[in-house]
């Protein structure tokens, strides 16, 4: 396709009456806007639900077990009576 037959197609293309668009295609858009918006906020606020359990649980599984705390030592008795 040369140059000027491309210049041609998209003279057509710009002169046609442009695509109707349906009447109620914003209010479609903004319902489904708001929608996914919701959603997100939901997920969201449900993420951080998950995480704040999360942070609790491993907080209250550290103060019982208290895994810093070294076990003793089974392998040997203690010495007593020297």
């Amino acid at each position: 396709m040369s140059l000027r037959e491309r210049e041609t197609a998209v003279r057509q293309i710009l002169e046609r009456r442009p695509a109707q668009v349906p009447p109620d295609l914003c209010a479609a858009a903004m319902r489904r806007g708001g929608r996914m918006l919701r959603r997100r906020t939901v997920a969201r606020r449900l993420l951080w639900l998950v995480l704040s359990a999360a942070v609790v649980a491993f907080f209250v599984w550290a103060l019982t077990t208290r895994p810093w705390v070294e076990p003793p030592s089974t392998t040997t008795p203690p010495v007593t009576d020297w």
